[in-house]
């Protein structure tokens, strides 16, 4: 994981600025607005559709491959260094309410005081379905054409081909 300061002046207005696409976005959700909050990513495939709802905090370091579906009020916490990134490859079904966490706190109550926030990527493959509801967290990587169940928290890495469910989110069984 690698630190940083959420609160820098720089920071501070990049997220504004985000802020603001987002919200312009899931007050309208138009082809105009949809495409400014493509424009925020560093890749953005052709076909992808992302309902209204959506909220980043940077964007910058967000890929998503062809042909993905991001389902309403998706929340994508990224961090604007290259630990933050979050990535999704093609033809992936996110659900509703589906939260892609790859920024935290520290534990310790002492380090915490200094607001330090902590990143790590989130990788997910191709042709992965997120059930609605869903948590992944800060250094998830996803496998191909696996399945995580609605409501899942996933707190570790998830073997390609496979179903997972729950809090914390454990195998099921095998694709």
């Amino acid at each position: 994981m690698q630190s940083f300061n959420s609160l820098d002046k720089t920071l501070l207005a990049l997220r504004k600025q985000t802020g603001e696409i987002c919200r312009l976005f899931n007050k309208s959700p138009s082809k105009g607005n949809l495409k400014r909050i493509k424009e925020l990513f560093a890749q953005c495939g052709e076909g992808v559709i992302i309902e209204s709802g959506f909220h980043c905090d940077y964007g910058n370091q967000i890929t998503i491959g062809d042909r993905s579906f991001i389902n309403i009020n998706c929340t994508v916490l990224d961090a604007p260094i290259s630990e933050g990134a979050i990535s999704i490859g093609d033809d992936c079904l996110i659900g509703p309410n589906v939260q892609l966490l790859a920024v935290s706190h520290a534990v310790n109550p002492t380090e915490r005081l200094n607001k330090e926030n902590f990143a790590a990527p989130i990788i997910i493959g191709n042709n992965v379905w997120i059930g609605a509801g869903a948590i992944i967290l800060a250094g998830v990587s996803i496998g191909d054409n696996s399945v995580i169940g609605a409501g899942s928290v996933v707190t570790k890495s998830i073997a390609s081909n496979t179903v997972v469910a729950g809090n914390p989110a454990i195998k099921l069984k095998d694709i």
